[in-house]
């Protein structure tokens, strides 16, 4: 099983629970406390429920899945989960193979994807939307940029700037830094095209252009956050559950002259923050038959208040209990 892996990050507060409960966890930022909806159900053990599970897709969701598979053992001492996360590529045909019964993105399938799943099934992957994180724009801890709109970030790592940017950006000043790291050439960290979040970058932050030669491909999220924090030049972009206090998330504007969005829980839930995506769980569910108990059951732990507190304890923004009791609905 992938070993947790989320002592790297460093802040800590606390996070209300329901009417006035404490919790210490790990978020974005230390000046704002992720809630937790009230509404949310406690998780209800059930008799009957023991195997084995693999999970096989994204490495954002590596440290999540890793969490909750430990909180759902300690329900079910029995079921034993095995993580694999080499990027979100390697879930459809691992649910397709059948060598996974869990497939973890950070994007949703392409349509590719689906069709070829389709083929096999006769039917359509389920989706089940687990947490909400912004993507972030990390720089160095001592890089004093104030922002950045959609087209610097753009015309940063892509050659082909198709936010529209009049110039390619190749050093901070260009970014508006005047001293210190003005003259410094901008170091590009980024992720390999297994992952969905390179491809969610690409698509959203790069409106499907072109990654730049430059760009130094990391392994992991964590891998792109480390370089970034040693490179006082750097940049890259992951999950805000991989935020550290040794980088910092740039906020982010949609175009000129909007105001600058930082990467915060309220920014991600009312669509402001311009890089927000759910992460999700694939799962292998044919129409009108139940799921098998110990996927079923696990994917109503991670929806209890349990597993939403995992979600804040690794960084991202928990759901709604208007939207888990909608998405539940899939699961009948």
């Amino acid at each position: 099983m992938k070993a947790l892996g989320s002592t790297t990050r460093l802040q800590k507060l606390f996070v209300f629970i329901g009417t006035g409960l404490l919790i210490g966890v790990t978020p974005a930022y230390a000046d704002e406390a992720i809630t937790l909806d009230p509404g949310l159900k406690a998780y209800v053990k059930v008799s009957g429920v023991s195997g084995n599970v693999n999970s096989i897709g994204s490495d954002t969701l590596n440290n999540l899945m890793t969490l909750w598979a430990e909180g759902f053992r300690k329900q079910y001492p029995n079921v034993k989960i095995q993580i694999e996360g080499k990027g979100s590529s390697t879930a459809p045909p691992a649910l397709i193979e059948g060598t996974a019964q869990l497939g973890p993105m950070s994007r949703t399938m392409k349509n590719t994807e689906i069709d070829a799943f389709e083929r096999k099934f006769r039917y359509k992957p389920t989706a089940i939307p687990v947490a909400i994180d912004a993507l972030a724009v990390y720089v160095n801890k001592d890089n004093p940029v104030k922002g950045l709109t959609m087209a610097q970030v753009d015309a940063i790592f892509s050659k082909s700037r198709r936010w529209g940017h009049n110039e390619n950006i190749q050093f901070w000043k260009q970014a508006g830094l005047t001293d210190g790291l003005g003259n410094d050439p901008i170091s590009i960290y980024g992720r390999n095209s297994a992952s969905g979040t390179y491809g969610f970058f690409k698509e959203h932050a790069l409106k499907n252009g072109d990654y730049k030669d430059e760009v130094k491909e990391q392994p992991g999220s964590a891998s792109v956050v480390q370089s970034v924090s040693e490179d006082q030049s750097g940049i890259g972009y992951s999950g805000i559950g991989y935020l550290t206090s040794n980088v910092r998330a740039v906020p982010l504007a949609e175009k000129d002259g909007m105001p600058f969005k930082e990467a915060s829980q309220e920014n991600a839930d009312n669509g402001s923050y311009p890089l927000w995506r759910h992460l999700y769980l694939y799962v292998n569910k044919a129409p009108n038959k139940p799921l098998d108990p110990i996927v079923g059951e696990f994917i109503k732990f991670i929806y209890s208040k349990e597993g939403q507190q995992v979600v804040v304890k690794d960084g991202f923004f928990p759901l709604k209990a208007g939207t888990i009791e909608k998405e539940l609905k899939k699961l009948d």
